[in-house]
C-alpha cells in the first residue's frame, strides 16, 4: 500500500487534473467530464474542469455515473453534445467495480453512437479497464471510430505523456505518444510516493 495520506492522494489528483484541463483539453470548446461518485475521482474532475475553464473560457459539465444510471448518463452525454468526454474511473472504489462501471457506460455510449473524442484516465487504463471493455464488439467498433486518448506518466523523466490509442482487430492496444508535458518536482514526488514509494532523481529545471 502506498505511504501517502488520503489528503496527499486528493492533492495529487488536483495536480494531475490541472494538467489535464490546462493542456490536454485546451483545444476543445465544450467538454463533458464523467466521474465515479468518490472523492478521489471528483478531485481530478473538478481540478480539470476549473483549469479548463480558466485556460479556455470554454464550457464544461460534470456527470456522475453510478451502478444503475449508466443509460441515463449516456443519454445526458448525447444531449450535452460535447466535443470531448473525459472518463475518470478508479479512486477509492474497487478496481473490479470501476472496470465494470466503465465497461457498462461505454456500452451505453456505443449504443447511442455518441460522437466525441474520448480521454481515459490512466488508472482505469492501467488496470485493464479498456481491455475488458473492448471484449464487447460494439464497444470495440465504437472506439475504433473515435479519437481515443489516455494520459500516462514517465516517472523517471518527470513527464505526463499524452497518447492516442489504436485498437487493433485482434484486440491489441497500441499507444502512440503525441505530446509530453513536464510535471513539477512536487507532482513527481507525490506520484512516486503513491505508485512506487520512491523519490525522483531528476531535478526540476
Amino acid at each position: 500500500m502506498a505511504k501517502t495520506t488520503f489528503a496527499e492522494e486528493v492533492y495529487l489528483r488536483a495536480l494531475t487534473g490541472r494538467l489535464v484541463g490546462e493542456d490536454l483539453l485546451a483545444s476543445y470548446n465544450k467538454v463533458a467530464v464523467v466521474s465515479m461518485k468518490n472523492i478521489i475521482c471528483c478531485s481530478t474532475a473538478t481540478a480539470a474542469e476549473s483549469a479548463f475553464i480558466s485556460q479556455t473560457g470554454g464550457k464544461v459539465w460534470h456527470f456522475i455515473v453510478e451502478r444503475g444510471n449508466e443509460d441515463s448518463i449516456a443519454k445526458q452525454l448525447e444531449e450535452y453534445d460535447g466535443e470531448a468526454i473525459l472518463l475518470l474511473f478508479g479512486g477509492e472504489t474497487s478496481l473490479q467495480q470501476a472496470k465494470e462501471l466503465f465497461s457498462r457506460l461505454l456500452e451505453k455510449m456505443a449504443s447511442l453512437d455518441i460522437i466525441a473524442d474520448i480521454v481515459i484516465h490512466v488508472r482505469i487504463f492501467a488496470a485493464g479497464g479498456l481491455d475488458e471493455a473492448i471484449k464487447n464488439e460494439e464497444v470495440k467498433k465504437y472506439l475504433q471510430e473515435r479519437n481515443v486518448y489516455v494520459y500516462t506518466f514517465d516517472l523517471d523523466n518527470g513527464m505526463m505523456l499524452i497518447n492516442e490509442i489504436e485498437i487493433e482487430i485482434d484486440d491489441s492496444i497500441t499507444l502512440h505518444r503525441i505530446a509530453e508535458l513536464p510535471i513539477t518536482c512536487e507532482h513527481a514526488n507525490l506520484l512516486n510516493k503513491s505508485l512506487r514509494d520512491k523519490k525522483m532523481a531528476w531535478v526540476e529545471a
